[in-house]
């Protein structure tokens, strides 16, 4: 059967086990499937993702690790195709993960801030405060968002002066109160921060708005605007539209690639609202085309704040959502489930971790394969430019050689 649309699903964070690349970035031992599982383990009860492990999740963890997950076991019956894969890209970031994923593998390197007191240029900083007409700015470390926001949001709003702060990541984040400040205040400093930080080589700047009138009830909203470099090389994405075909990039997808190899962007922001929106594209969208959500609750919200027990029960909840989808789907669909990269939530600090992804394959009719070991998140962008008739990439091969 001849596929005609690919929904490809990512599950921001959603590793499963140390990349063998992992001790470099201090991430030996990270692995945020195998630990969500043992949390519940450990408080009473199992981790229960039926769909994803009929779709051979737990066969691709145990493909990365050897194991399988405290309390877990495979299913006998599978009904998709299952492989892990490692990235090549020399970051850890959502960037290069998706960039690699659609056969753009970020092999350079990335510009980065030291983990230091004031760790910001002086000249960068005088240019945003002269550009943007700003009253000065605070923060200017490595930091957690929702802490730094609660340490001086309230300074903030008396001020007027913005946030900034930044991570282990490639990243210049600015927080700013959506009333005190304005939103689109604080995403014309973004655009104006933006160009700055282009000579630098910082992957994203990163508009994080929040709501609140004190320390105790701040809150971020779903209004984050990520500012990122476009993709080098044309995409898998960009060819299938440049060839006359249809992509609908779902939640943050549009900002990730900078805008670019989009025929539809639908802004999205929390689970219900992703996979609402997922569904009604799926219900549109014509012959020769991707739809491509990135489901960021899980990296956002769980991984970041270290939270196991609540990502573990946000993956339960997406894996309650699969059969809806497959019913949705129609014969000649693709579905990839993926990920970008971890986010182990019992790990040190609050970056991501280096970790080998789950690459889970459902089409109806389609005859479960083990696909093994990856080496590259790039074979996802090989298996679509075969699927579409379109040029194939440097790097990566096809999952599944006659798609």
């Amino acid at each position: 059967m001849k596929t005609q649309r690919v929904i490809l699903l990512v599950l921001d964070s959603f590793g499963i086990g140390s990349a063998p690349d992992a001790a470099y970035f201090g991430d030996d031992g990270a692995d945020t499937l195998g630990h969500i599982a043992k949390q519940f383990q450990d408080n009473g009860s199992t981790l229960a993702l039926p769909n994803m492990s009929s779709l051979g999740l737990l066969h691709a963890y145990h493909t990365s690790t050897g194991t399988y997950p405290a309390g877990m076991q495979p299913t006998e019956k599978l009904i998709g195709s299952h492989a892990c894969a490692s990235e090549i890209s020399s970051g850890k970031d959502t960037p290069s993960g998706h960039w690699e994923m659609t056969g753009v593998p970020a092999l350079w390197g990335w510009g980065y801030f030291p983990n230091l007191p004031n760790c910001f240029p002086k000249d960068l900083l005088d240019q945003l405060h002269q550009q943007a007409d700003l009253p000065g700015s605070l923060g200017h470390c490595h930091a957690s968002g929702t802490d730094i926001i609660a340490r001086l949001g309230e300074e903030h709003m008396r001020t007027g002066k913005p946030i900034f702060y930044t991570s282990a990541d490639s990243v210049f984040q600015i927080a700013c109160h959506e009333k005190t400040f304005g939103l689109e205040k604080l995403y014309q400093l973004c655009e104006i921060a933006r160009d700055l930080l282009d000579e630098l080589e910082i992957g994203r700047v990163i508009a994080r708005p929040f709501i609140g009138d004190c320390s105790e009830n701040f809150q971020r909203t779903g209004n984050r605007h990520d500012y990122a470099i476009p993709p080098p090389e044309l995409t898998v994405l960009q060819k299938l539209t440049d060839s006359g075909g249809t992509v609908i990039g779902i939640g943050k997808i549009g900002d990730i690639f900078a805008h670019t190899g989009m025929s539809e962007e639908v802004r999205a922001s929390g689970h219900p609202e992703l996979w609402k929106e997922t569904l009604s594209a799926i219900d549109r969208a014509p012959e020769r085309s991707i739809i491509m959500t990135n489901f960021v609750d899980f990296d956002a919200i769980y991984g970041h704040r270290r939270d196991p027990e609540g990502y573990g029960k946000a993956l339960e909840e997406f894996d309650r959502q699969l059969p809806t989808l497959f019913e949705s789907m129609h014969d000649s669909d693709l579905l990839i489930l993926t990920a970008d990269h971890g986010n182990d939530p019992t790990w040190k600090g609050t970056d991501h971790t280096r970790e080998n992804v789950p690459i889970l394959l459902y089409q109806k009719g389609l005859k479960p394969t083990d696909l093994c070991k990856r080496e590259t998140f790039a074979d996802i962008a090989q298996t679509i430019s075969q699927i579409f008739d379109l040029s194939p990439f440097e790097h990566g091969t096809p999952l599944i050689p006659e798609f």
